[in-house]
């Protein structure tokens, strides 16, 4: 979570942006976003320039010898006039040229890029407060995009919203990606699902860049993702690239159309796509309405993990409650086709709040595998009750949360899970039951509540109170009367 300095701080410097005339919040992010790109990639050749020091090799520049002027720590230092003339002359061009790849995600996305701001003032202003960000920690350049991107009002058209950050980082967790992983967000937006399966792969493998064929898979072939918000995917690009990936495959399309050709391509699908929504029939890839025949998206988006992952690949996704108990043929077949044809893992539970102020939808976690020849022999359910946020608009830090144990339970599920009662947190439901249910997987249809026996008194008891206090009524009102010298 972001703490409340670093908060102040940022509001500070948006309220910069909204008083010189920045109002869109996505404009807003954005032209952030290019401010810590280039103070980002000073920091990094700072690192390397630090880094060839010590092992004594030659520094693998960003900025050549001739752009040493462009670096943020040397143009901070320069009046207001000045700064602005190299920013918006040379810096930003810089930026959207400095990837000679004319193929690159992001050359191609900032192509359209505009430098908005309007005058030298604001701009001195906006970078003499973006110094002061503590942004050396990774978590909490993370925490700032989170909490920037909570600025943008709630949903597009087709009800995509962000995903909070933990919910992201659980997801991962769960999923545990490898180096030799080819992870797919269908709907990318700022890329925090591929950032963050990035994170973890640095965190949790030492020889990620000491072998060089998984350093150039992760810097070039491991992540994709799409969006149709060419903003967004500024954004997401800038964002991989600030983590460390050089060439993120960030592409403009709608994924569910004919221009997705996409067959078997990826190891692990990660995404929260937009629901709520409905597409004509015309608009979406034909190979998919053979899958489910539906206008609606969060179907869609199913049919579409199933197509693209590699026979092995496997998924984690956020969908709505209704994708779990929907009624229509659609629901029911999709749903169908995963537990009969390939593995169903998981599904687990989210309360509404984990979404709000943005949306109060309940929602769940589907995590399977591609098989194309079945393996669903049953499927762990989990009731997660707390996130560790307040469930209500705030989002206030508490202490109950049920993420720490989703995880340690989902990963020795096969060991420790197996005798659960249905009246616990977690349990497994067999595919026979599920099947008899007509492929149901909302957790009410098979979690069993506790009922406490409780003993009531006959009736005539209770009526000899009620005359008991009767009585007591009439006597006391006598008191009061006298005590009040009232003679009624």
């Amino acid at each position: 979570m972001i703490t409340g300095e670093l908060r102040s701080k940022v509001d500070k410097i948006w309220e910069i942006f909204w008083t010189g005339g920045i109002t869109n919040p996505l404009s807003v992010i954005e032209q952030f976003t290019y401010l810590l790109f280039i103070k980002g990639l000073d920091e990094k050749q700072t690192d390397l320039e630090r880094n060839a020091e010590l092992l004594g090799i030659e520094v693998d520049k960003i900025f050549g010898d001739e752009q040493e002027n462009l670096r943020w720590h040397k143009f901070k230092q320069l009046s207001a006039s000045d700064m602005y003339d190299m920013v918006s002359k040379n810096v930003f061009p810089f930026i959207k040229t400095m990837h000679g790849d004319k193929d690159s995600a992001f050359t191609r996305y900032m192509d359209d890029a505009i430098f908005m701001i309007p005058t030298p003032q604001m701009l001195e202003k906006i970078v003499t407060n973006i110094d002061l960000l503590p942004l050396s920690d990774g978590d909490t350049k993370g925490d700032l995009y989170e909490y920037l991107l909570s600025k943008v009002a709630t949903a597009g058209t087709n009800g995509q919203f962000r995903t909070p950050r933990h919910i992201i980082k659980m997801m991962v967790e769960l999923m545990k990606p490898t180096p030799t992983d080819i992870i797919v967000d269908p709907a990318a937006g700022s890329a925090g699902f591929l950032v963050e399966a990035g994170e973890y792969l640095k965190r949790n493998n030492e020889d990620l860049f000491a072998i060089k064929e998984l350093k150039d898979h992760y810097n070039n072939d491991m992540f994709f993702g799409n969006d149709m918000d060419r903003t967004m995917l500024r954004i997401g690009a800038m964002n991989m690239m600030l983590h460390g990936v050089e060439k993120p495959n960030i592409e403009y399309r709608d994924s569910l159309s004919e221009k997705n050709i996409d067959d078997e391509k990826y190891t692990l699908v990660l995404a929260n796509p937009p629901f709520k929504g409905s597409l004509d029939h015309e608009s979406v890839a034909a190979g998919l309405l053979k899958i489910t025949k539906t206008k609606k998206t969060e179907l869609l988006f199913l049919a579409l993990f199933l197509r693209t992952l590699k026979k092995g690949g496997r998924c984690a996704s956020i969908v709505p409650d209704g994708v779990l108990f929907g009624g229509s043929n659609a629901h029911k077949s999709i749903r169908k086709e995963i537990i009969e044809n390939h593995h169903l893992h998981a599904i687990i539970s989210m309360p509404s709040g984990v979404f709000k102020p943005y949306a109060g939808v309940s929602t769940a976690i589907m995590i399977f595998t591609k098989t194309g020849a079945g393996g669903t022999d049953k499927v762990w359910f989990y009731d997660m009750q707390a996130d560790g946020l307040s469930l209500d608009d705030k989002r206030q830090p508490i202490v109950q949360n049920d993420i720490p144990d989703i995880i340690s339970r989902y990963h020795s599920r096969m060991e420790t899970e197996q005798d659960r009662k249905k009246t616990e947190k977690s349990f497994f439901v067999t595919k026979k039951e599920i099947q008899d249910n007509e492929y149901d997987l909302s957790i009410n249809k098979y979690k069993e509540a506790i009922y406490e026996k409780m003993d009531y008194e006959t009736p005539a008891v209770i009526m000899r109170r009620i005359d008991s206090i009767d009585e007591e009524i009439v006597t006391l009102k006598q008191e009061l009367k006298t005590l009040l010298n009232l003679d009624l």
